[in-house]
């Protein structure tokens, strides 16, 4: 996924939550949004020197998963036997051909920047995320579609920062709650409709900061509170 497929998923997401194209450009959702997500990051593959992206940035070689499958169809890891006479000559060994693997996408297409991806399709600097489709900025999602800054949720589409929750849609910062559809700023809640500003609560719409609402005053309000969300 290239930025600019990346900048047209974002785009969807935010005409579906908030009824309008995002006045933020990829980097600034990166900064905005998903500041506290973990993301792949940018490493050298050690083989070639170009660029790749890692889960984790703690080892100090790295290979493309292209690439270390490319080196095992012509020459292969394995190497002749060596006189060893200590563990101190193992390890030596060992460090020679110890490369983390970078970019480990599996049954996936057109996905960049991202690591440890499996049956997704068109994914943006995606972490561990599962059967997913126009993710941007995720780590450990599964079944979602077009999410974007969101964490350890599944079964959810059209959101943004949605973290430890599932089914899900159309809504905006969801915490640890589920069945959530047209809303913001929701947490600890289930099967909400149309609410904002509201916790631990089930089976309302139409609720601000927990109190009850009619629909026309409600949509009026959220009118506003769209625009202090997307206010620049």
């Amino acid at each position: 996924m290239n930025d600019k497929q990346a900048m047209e998923t974002v785009n969807k997401v935010f005409v579906s939550i908030f009824g309008q194209k995002s006045p933020y450009n990829l980097e600034e959702i990166l900064t905005e949004f998903a500041f506290d997500i973990k993301l792949p990051q940018k490493v050298i593959d050690s083989t070639t020197g170009e660029e790749t992206w890692a889960t984790s940035v703690n080892p100090t070689k790295f290979i493309t998963q292209n690439n270390m499958e490319n080196f095992n169809k012509g020459n292969g890891w394995m190497i002749k036997k060596r006189p060893v006479s200590s563990l101190e000559d193992i390890l030596k060994i060992w460090k020679k051909i110890n490369y983390t693997t970078t970019e480990r996408i599996y049954d996936s297409n057109n996905v960049s920047q991202s690591d440890t991806i499996y049956n997704c399709e068109n994914m943006y600097r995606c972490n561990d995320c599962q059967k997913s489709k126009n993710g941007i900025y995720l780590d450990g999602c599964i079944s979602g579609e077009f999410m974007i800054a969101s964490q350890r949720t599944g079964n959810s589409s059209f959101c943004l920062r949605v973290d430890d929750s599932a089914n899900c849609s159309n809504s905006y910062n969801v915490i640890c709650s589920a069945k959530i559809s047209n809303s913001l700023f929701i947490q600890d809640c289930n099967s909400l409709h149309e609410c904002i500003f509201c916790s631990h609560i089930s089976n309302r719409k139409y609720c601000i900061s927990n109190m009850q609402f009619e629909k026309e005053e409600y949509l009026e309000i959220k009118k506003e509170i769209v625009k202090w969300i997307l206010g620049r």
